[in-house]
């Protein structure tokens, strides 16, 4: 058991150097390519930490050969997702400003429904833009497959493989 231990402690050990190493050789670079991609240092500074917090979450951090394709990778992709999610906010904030104010959501709910719309978003991200359209149209607009595939210029039965798809995706099991 003792053995079994100081092998853990030592790869362990191996794991924190090389991230450490990582992290020394590469953050510099990281931030300052964020801050001109972003012109922002606070969010340069956490998206840089979002990015070496993935790869701290990587299984074997010693099979990374090109460090910074990767990190430019992971920092593209977390960039991407929260333009998304500036976009969804901003365009439910814009349909929430055109609703009467007696009507108008607590701050609460509207954080919930931002929230419930990422998650639908993250949902379907797999899907085509069409697929994504006839889904949320069917679904949120309650319109038939006929009116919407006269909308996106499809066939019905294409719409409804569309709604389809948009239903696997809502319910797959994802991590």
């Amino acid at each position: 058991m003792a053995a079994c231990s100081s092998v853990t402690r030592v790869s362990l050990t191996a794991r924190q150097s090389l991230l450490h190493q990582l992290f020394g050789d590469h953050h510099g670079w990281l931030f300052d390519r964020l801050r001109a991609r972003l012109g922002c240092p606070s969010d340069a500074a956490d998206m840089a930490s979002e990015t070496f917090a993935q790869v701290v979450a990587l299984e074997d951090p010693h099979t990374i050969c090109e460090p910074r394709a990767l990190l430019t990778t992971i920092a593209k992709r977390l960039i991407y997702a929260s333009w998304r999610r500036r976009d969804l906010e901003r365009a439910y904030l814009e349909a929430l400003a055109l609703e009467p104010e007696q009507y108008a959501p607590s701050a609460e709910q509207q954080a919930l429904a931002v929230e419930a719309l990422i998650e639908i978003d993250r949902m379907l991200d797999g899907l085509s833009s069409k697929a994504r359209a006839a889904f949320l149209y069917s679904q949120l607009d309650g319109m038939t497959y006929a009116d919407i595939a006269r909308e996106l210029g499809v066939s019905a039965p294409r719409v409804h493989q569309y709604v389809v798809k948009g239903l696997r995706a809502c319910f797959e099991v994802r991590p």
